[in-house]
């Protein structure tokens, strides 16, 4: 549970220390490059996407619904920041 919470909380840090200390991500990603842009456009989405995956399951049923919420929240914490500077 305590996990969980640091990855909803801190996502990029959670995607570091998955990326130099597990093959975590080498399993869901075969390359660099999307942990990479997931790192600075959909942190927590890669997050799920790769747990889904390693998981066993596919992106499909409830699982596509967790990455859609994901996308969503993604997508607003970076809106509120973009919204709070220009004020």
């Amino acid at each position: 549970m305590c996990l969980l919470l640091l990855g909803i909380a801190f996502p990029r840090l959670v995607l570091v220390l998955l990326f130099f200390l597990t093959n975590f991500l080498d399993r869901a990603y075969h390359g660099l490059l999307i942990p990479l842009l997931g790192f600075f456009f959909l942190p927590l989405t890669t997050l799920v996407y790769a747990w889904i995956v390693n998981s066993g399951a596919g992106p499909q049923g409830i699982y596509l619904v967790a990455i859609v919420i994901c996308v969503v929240v993604d997508l607003g914490l970076v809106g509120h920041t973009a919204r709070s500077r220009r004020n």
